[in-house]
């Protein structure tokens, strides 16, 4: 299969997924599709339908490469260990938002090859928007029917445009960055969106202080990374890696890759 054969396949299994979800989404019983987990994070009916969809259509691709989802995380590292590529999903990120019905919630759908995405599309079905990129092609934004490549900004005005989290939001660490701006634009907004947004040039940075996991970044990153960007370990300054033995991520910073806005 083609590579771009192959990305178009992901944007469609993407927005399949997002059909799904809005199914659930728009349904009349809405108040029953969420339940918690363990940690109390939450979980809906969307989520777990969502993933089906994903992986029964990648399946269907039979490209034999593994897939690591939010909804089917407990592979063992020995195992995880010996993947050179696979598919890092996660089939709705930003539950939260979901939930409050506010329309910023996203399909993550990655592809990793030696730690590093090569390719990425992220769909956001309330605005039937969709971010792709890829290490061949570029990246792109498709919405109103129509595909745009996307470039990083790198015309910063005085103004700098800084996007935070919507549902982590009064984050001390967040208002000591802010004060090494002299002006700055506080976006607010929730889920993968953020991260492209800093892509498409919307905004001119994302820093993130909270806990993330790397299903969370994965699609975005490559967004980013193929727009001009990256997503930097905001301790090291080192690009995101991918498949580590804890899936957690570091706190980062969403960038232009030769730009200033380091934590």
């Amino acid at each position: 299969m083609s590579n771009n054969a192959l990305l178009n396949n992901i944007i469609s299994i993407a927005q399949k997924a997002g059909v799904k979800i809005l199914e659930i989404y728009n349904s009349n019983d809405f108040s029953s599709a969420v339940e918690y987990k363990e940690d109390n994070s939450p979980l809906t009916i969307a989520d777990k339908a969502s993933n089906k969809v994903i992986i029964d259509e990648i399946n269907k691709l039979e490209l034999n490469i593994p897939i690591l989802s939010e909804e089917e995380k407990n592979v063992p590292y020995s195992t995880r260990k010996k993947w050179d590529k696979f598919w890092l999903i996660d089939p709705l990120d930003g539950t939260k938002e979901f939930i409050k019905k506010n329309g910023e919630f996203t399909v993550n759908i990655a592809l990793i090859d030696n730690s590093a995405p090569i390719l990425g599309v992220v769909y956001a079905p309330v605005l039937d928007t969709t971010w792709f990129g890829t290490i061949d092609s570029g990246s792109f934004i498709h919405k109103n029917n129509q595909s745009k490549k996307i470039k990083i900004n790198k015309d910063h005005n005085s103004t700098i445009k800084v996007v935070s989290s919507r549902s982590h939001a009064n984050n001390p660490k967040l208002e000591e960055y802010l004060k090494k701006f002299k002006d700055y634009e506080l976006i607010k907004m929730g889920s993968s969106i953020k991260m492209c947004l800093v892509a498409d040039g919307s905004a001119d940075c994302y820093p993130r202080f909270g806990p993330t996991m790397e299903w969370d970044t994965g699609a975005a990153h490559a967004v980013v990374k193929f727009a001009g960007g990256n997503i930097f370990n905001i301790n090291t300054n080192s690009e995101l890696k991918y498949n580590k033995e804890n899936l957690l991520d570091p706190g980062f910073i969403v960038k232009l890759v030769t730009s200033y806005y380091i934590y």
